[in-house]
């Protein structure tokens, strides 16, 4: 990725909209100094997708549609974040110090503002972390980051979902260290580390410790299954990829639902999004298991025309992976149970809904990803989306 230039006068004019924007109104007058400054940047430095960036956010300001204080920390955040990135090699390290200048940034412009929003300012670290891993080959990469850091802020500002600092801190600390030891253990890669962090933060600012632990469950056991005969997976060509390690597109298409169902449960407390949650995840561990350990249970068949099939294809199924994908959804369901999440009924429910959630997840590699419609984190975004409904009917139905 080519360094940015002006990056120095991208700070001054960030610092000077933060210092002075809030008392210039209407805002659409503040935005357009902003504009300006940024179209001046062009001029003299060519910083195309930064003035990009400045001109987007501002306009999102202008019209009303993004508060002063998620424009100002997302300025700062974005253009002192990228200083730090562009004055070093990169490595863990550099990520480390990015998520310190952002950190820095946000909490300068809190202080400033006056603001007590603890909460959206590590949502908006993470997503600027997180962008920054993932779009790092991008030249135009700034645009995204800057409305994809905005953006989260928002909508965690928008929920105006109080937590504990005590249990933010807490979820923080926990939750990188997760990320970390996995990273380091070669179960999941940088994006991997930034995606299982986010995951974590959610889980227990928004549940509690218990949720973490199901889910930690089901890592343990998506690990174990993708340890499990890597060897021979890898000498017929069905093996995860990079070595094992799960990306930010594996984290998300098993938990991303599931983390929805925590924010649901958050803010309403509602028991139908604790069995929405444990179905999620339980299809999660049931489809990661009868995908990595099916697959050496010898010649599968095609779900939808019961035809043997050569060993890898999608919607291929096997007597063995049916089995483990029973036996992981209901192993999922039992943690969540002994640690008083779930009721039995709930037990049966959700070990049904992971059973059901894997062979969709089948059916829909057999018909759309076989004709390259879906990809294989879409086929497990829609497996955990369809254990998550099936999980929330039965219990609508039942109770």
């Amino acid at each position: 990725m080519e360094k940015q230039r002006g990056l120095g006068y991208a700070l001054a004019l960030a610092g000077g909209a933060i210092l002075v924007g809030s008392s210039i109104q209407p805002p659409w007058l503040m935005a357009l100094i902003i504009i300006c400054g940024a179209l001046l940047l062009l001029r003299f430095f060519n910083t195309k997708y930064l003035t990009y960036t400045f001109c987007i956010l501002a306009v999102l300001y202008g019209v009303g549609l993004l508060p002063f204080f998620v424009l100002a920390t997302t300025l700062a955040m974005l253009v002192l974040g990228e200083m730090v990135f562009q004055s070093r090699e990169e490595d863990l390290n550099t990520y480390l110090y990015y998520v310190i200048s952002t950190a820095l940034a946000g909490v300068l412009v809190m202080a400033y503002l006056n603001e007590k929003a603890i909460l959206t300012l590590i949502f908006g670290i993470i997503a600027a972390v997180l962008l920054k891993v993932i779009l790092l080959k991008y030249e135009d990469s700034l645009v995204i980051e800057g409305i994809g850091i905005a953006m989260t802020m928002y909508l965690i500002e928008e929920l105006n979902y109080k937590a504990d600092f005590q249990i933010i801190v807490f979820a923080v600390l926990v939750s990188f260290a997760f990320g970390y030891f996995a990273f380091r253990a070669k179960t999941a890669d940088l994006s991997g580390l930034f995606s299982i962090a986010l995951v974590g933060i959610i889980l227990l600012v928004f549940a509690d410790a218990r949720w973490l632990l199901v889910m930690l469950v089901f890592f343990i056991m998506g690990s174990a299954g993708t340890r499990y005969k890597f060897e021979y997976k890898k000498r017929i060509g069905v093996e995860q990829g990079h070595s094992g390690a799960r990306g930010y597109r594996n984290v998300f298409a098993n938990g991303i639902i599931s983390c929805v169902a925590a924010i649901l449960y958050g803010i309403y407390a509602e028991p139908v999004f604790i069995v929405m949650y444990v179905g999620g995840v339980a299809t999660a561990a049931a489809d990661t298991l009868a995908s990595e350990i099916g697959v050496t249970g010898g010649i599968p068949t095609m779900i939808t025309t019961f035809k043997k099939v050569p060993i890898g294809t999608n919607g291929g199924v096997t007597w063995t992976g049916e089995l483990v994908a029973l036996l992981g959804g209901f192993t999922i369901s039992l943690v969540a149970l002994a640690l008083g999440l779930i009721t039995p009924s709930m037990l049966v429910i959700c070990t049904i809904a992971a059973f059901v959630g894997t062979n969709i997840d089948s059916f829909i590699g057999a018909t759309l990803e076989n004709r390259e419609f879906f990809g294989n984190a879409g086929t497990n975004l829609a497996a955990t989306m369809g254990g998550c409904i099936f999980a929330m009917a039965l219990y609508l139905i039942f109770h």
